[in-house]
């Protein structure tokens, strides 16, 4: 099950002598992503390196993964900060950290161990959430019968958005179909079959 942030947490690590601040923030999509990066170069124009990786939900597709090294020897910066996003199970955040060097070569190991305690470390002060997709359907009523049906679906809890026309189209949020499709036929005095309209995220701690 997907977890994910809600609010950005920035932190900062000093290893001999070099400064790696970590901004972890969320992000629904890679423009999200790619600002994030463009925002802390802008933040912090005399850096030495501006490592990133991403994990973002895009419609119709898996999880799409980026990860940048950003001038540091390849494999040392970006891959490790992914795989520690990737290890907590995380999806829709950004990560960047911001290395001032210090004047004191870290190798190759000392490198992977500090892009990826940095994040680790940001991921530490974060509040996660589990993303659940509950799913969405609609269902068709007279106006005369809508009030009440939307009433009477709320009192189970469920979230229900109406849409007034010559019809009214009631957009409810639930992962029990059936129980929605026997409430509504019961109102409505006709067997009903929800329609299914896309999912909506549900957020948990």
């Amino acid at each position: 099950m997907a977890r994910t942030i809600r609010e950005s947490v920035r932190t900062e690590l000093v290893i001999s002598r070099s400064r790696f601040i970590t901004q972890l923030s969320p992000a629904a999509g890679p423009q999200e992503a790619r600002q994030l990066v463009a925002d802390m170069r802008t933040e912090f124009p005399d850096a030495r390196h501006h490592c990133s990786a991403w994990i973002v939900q895009v419609d119709g597709e898996q999880d799409r993964e980026h990860s940048s090294d950003d001038g540091e020897p390849s494999g040392t910066a970006g891959r490790p900060m992914l795989d520690v996003l990737r290890g907590h199970g995380l999806t829709n955040v950004a990560a960047v950290v911001v290395r001032f060097f210090g004047g004191i070569l870290l190798g190759t190991g000392g490198l992977v161990r500090a892009y990826s305690d940095s994040v680790s470390q940001a991921i530490d002060r974060a509040t996660l959430w589990t993303v659940t997709e509950v799913p969405r359907w609609e269902i068709s009523a007279p106006v005369a019968s809508a009030g009440r049906l939307e009433a009477v679906l709320r009192a189970e809890g469920w979230n229900v958005e109406a849409e007034w026309g010559a019809d009214v189209t009631l957009a409810v949020t639930t992962d029990d179909k059936n129980r929605l499709a026997a409430i509504s036929s019961s109102e409505l005095g006709r067997d009903v079959d929800p329609r299914p309209a896309g999912t909506v995220q549900h957020f948990s701690r």
